[in-house]
């Protein structure tokens, strides 16, 4: 019988040890939130526009891959001016085309904010002094002004406005504006006066139709010259009745 009590306290006691020398249960690690979708902008400037020639150069400069680094991987974001092909076909004077390449990846730049900027927050940027770019300051600064909502963008070379919004969602916010931003740390101070608005076109009034009779309804009276005339008429025919009167008297 004692051995028997023994042999059941030894059991409970390894089963008490077991249960204590055990782990406690750990909850479950939760999964790692999902990475935000990244914007490519290779493909948003594809699809909208048409912005080819300014994705041209974006490639071309290597700035394309500064810009998609900066959108994916700060928490900056990045916002993006892009004329559509139409500005560029406009753009005459001056040319891009003596550009070096160097300059031509800083008009790139010239282009962008290493920020992420809504519409809204334009306004806020209005009040202050130059912005700037992602090229730099200075030269490759840009002021910004608000119009009741609408944003213009003044680089001294170029005076436009944001005329649509293509993409604005944190990080990323890609605007179009209807010129190419040119920067005068490359073009210079010495900007040409804008021309001047061609003038409107004068339009020769009207003359007024003279009526053919009066207010009263009558005819209208004759005029100077008629009466003038007249009178010429009359002194002739009288001339001829004195001499033809002479005459007779002479020859009686």
């Amino acid at each position: 019988m004692v051995f028997v009590i023994a042999a059941l306290l030894f059991l409970c006691s390894s089963a008490n040890a077991q249960k204590a020398a055990s782990p406690p249960s750990l909850a479950p690690t939760p999964a790692p939130a999902p990475a935000p979708d990244h914007v490519n902008l290779t493909d948003l400037l594809t699809v909208a526009g048409p912005f080819h020639t300014f994705l041209n150069y974006l490639e071309s400069t290597k700035v394309l891959d500064t810009f998609q680094n900066q959108a994916n991987n700060t928490e900056e974001g990045i916002t993006i001016f892009v004329p559509k092909d139409d500005a560029f076909k406009s753009l005459k004077n001056p040319s891009l085309s003596k550009l070096t390449q160097d300059q031509l990846k800083q008009l790139c730049l010239f282009h962008a904010l290493p920020h992420f900027y809504s519409l809204a927050e334009f306004k806020n940027l209005s009040q202050g002094g130059p912005v700037n770019t992602y090229a730099g300051s200075g030269g490759y600064s840009l002021n910004f002004t608000d119009d009741s909502g609408t944003v213009h963008l003044d680089s001294g070379w170029t005076i436009t406005k944001v005329s649509s919004s293509v993409h604005s969602t944190d990080p990323v916010a890609v605007y179009q504006v209807d010129k190419v931003l040119l920067p005068e740390a490359i073009f210079g101070t010495d900007i040409p006066p804008m021309p001047a608005p061609a003038p409107a076109p004068v339009v020769a009034p009207t003359a007024d139709t003279p009526s053919d009779t009066s207010d009263n309804g009558t005819s209208p009276k004759s005029s100077p010259a008629n009466s003038s005339g007249v009178v010429i008429n009359w002194g002739i025919w009288s001339q001829l009745v004195l001499a033809v009167s002479g005459g007779l008297v002479l020859f009686l």
